[in-house]
């Protein structure tokens, strides 16, 4: 019996080898921007969202392209001696959910005080064979 889950656990390792995962946490820019980046680069190539990445403007864009590359290097890690390019990634999924938000008060005419709330996200990249 403990075989058998043995056995189905290794072919669970195996069929999840392709698919490789990062995150990251407590991001100090707003949801909204930083999903303006995440949907440029949902569904490419690998080394075309790096290319779109690097070139771009936003600031979001820098936090994820160090995301994209560690990602990569989860990849790496998890497939010892295979090729990055003849592999194939693509960004499976990414996806931006909101985090904590600090809140501050702003001075604001005739005593009142206007509130700011400092937004922070959390973001999931996927990466996965095309085939899959």
């Amino acid at each position: 019996m403990g075989s058998r889950k043995q056995d189905s656990a290794i072919a669970r390792k195996e069929a999840n080898k392709d698919v490789v995962k990062a995150s990251l946490n407590n991001c100090p820019s707003s949801p909204r921007k930083m999903r303006l980046v995440a949907d440029i680069i949902r569904g490419e190539q690998v080394d075309k969202a790096l290319y779109i990445l690097k070139y771009s403007k936003k600031e979001a864009s820098n936090k994820l392209e160090k995301l994209l590359l560690s990602a990569m290097a989860n990849w790496q890690v998890k497939n010892e001696g295979a090729d990055i390019e003849e592999a194939n990634l693509i960004v499976k999924e990414i996806f931006v959910d909101s985090a904590r938000q600090l809140k501050r008060l702003r001075p604001a005419p005739q005593g009142r005080g206007y509130r700011i709330r400092k937004r922070s996200n959390h973001v999931t990249l996927i990466l996965g064979n095309k085939e899959n």
